[in-house]
């Protein structure tokens, strides 16, 4: 049973909703990028409309690729957290059902990963715990950001969040949409090649640095993108936090403590990196991710995690499955 828990899945319905508020223009994706790449984004998307939204072309791909299941989530451009918190609320819905939806056609094949309304903490918790004990929802994808602010400044007041998401045991899977702060990262699709990891990499330091992590040692953080840049420099957080006392203020445990309770995808395009990764957060850590239907995503998952020197059968059977299993509630056969 191989699994798949980094996928995308648009929901036109929302996409419409969306529309009078234009969000593209209001994206750090779109913003921080140069007019060609504009171009290439767009000739993407309707291209691969067919690839995000259709099902039996999902499960044609999904039978290619050698994948079982798909933890289907929504893709990053449908997160809406620019809209006011009214409209913020009702586009989640939108987007949830859309998947909720998706699952229902086959749900030996598909589980779902919401989204809700991180711009009002209170929608967002009243919209996880209808997605989750409702709709049937295994996690919940959030971006790295909130309009350009951390996910833990206290102005979101997300810490209740946090705290809910590890009470009903869902994962927590952090996705970019682009670093919010571009500016040199226009050109050359930076803010995507360089720029969603560095997203994640910041994110996921506030979540350890804050305290985020220290106070609900139950959350199941999983990392988009092999974890960003965090799992190949790791010790220099270490040592920030024994060397100065600003970097300890909150944490009681070096930084990487907490990095090796997160998991992360395979999505690192070179099996000496990913057997770095799985060296240094565990085989048991470490899930299968394609980024599907994306042209920045691993078309053959299986055969990049094949190719990766050394890798025992029982290393091989805990990340292709039995940890995605656990983590998203999937009983396995």
């Amino acid at each position: 049973m191989r699994i798949d828990l980094h996928c995308h899945y648009v929901h036109p319905e929302a996409g419409v909703l969306a529309s009078a508020i234009n969000p593209v223009l209001k994206e750090h994706a779109y913003i921080f990028a140069n007019d060609l790449t504009r171009q290439v984004n767009g000739r993407q998307m309707q291209e691969r409309s067919a690839l995000l939204s259709d099902i039996p072309t999902r499960l044609a791909v999904m039978d290619r690729m050698g994948i079982d299941i798909q933890a289907v989530s929504p893709s990053p451009f449908q997160y809406y957290y620019m809209a006011d918190a009214v409209l913020g609320a009702q586009l989640a819905r939108s987007v949830n059902d859309g998947i909720a939806a998706v699952v229902a056609s086959h749900p030996d094949r598909f589980v779902g990963l919401c989204t809700v309304p991180l711009q009002d903490a209170e929608a967002a918790i009243a919209e996880l715990d209808r997605a989750v004990l409702q709709l049937g929802m295994r996690g919940v994808e959030v971006n790295g950001n909130v309009n350009g602010a951390d996910l833990t400044d206290p102005a979101l007041g997300l810490e209740p969040f946090f705290a809910r998401v590890a009470e009903l045991g869902v994962v927590l899977f952090i996705h970019p949409n682009g670093f919010s702060d571009a500016c040199r990262l226009s050109d050359h699709y930076f803010n995507n090649v360089i720029g969603n990891p560095l997203e994640t990499t910041v994110a996921a330091s506030h979540l350890i640095f804050d305290g985020v992590m220290e106070r609900h040692p139950t959350l199941r953080v999983l990392l988009a993108h092999g974890g960003g840049y965090l799992a190949h420099y790791w010790a220099r957080m270490d040592h920030a936090h024994r060397a100065r006392e600003d970097c300890r203020t909150v944490i009681s445990e070096p930084p990487s403590t907490y990095l090796r309770r997160m998991y992360v995808d395979t999505i690192t395009f070179d099996p000496q990196m990913l057997r770095h990764l799985i060296d240094t957060h565990g085989a048991d850590h470490v899930v299968i991710g394609t980024d599907y239907p994306y042209d920045m995503g691993e078309e053959d998952p299986l055969g990049l995690l094949n190719s990766v020197a050394g890798l025992t059968d029982e290393e091989r059977q805990l990340i292709t499955s039995t940890t995605a299993a656990w983590l998203l509630g999937i009983e396995r056969p």
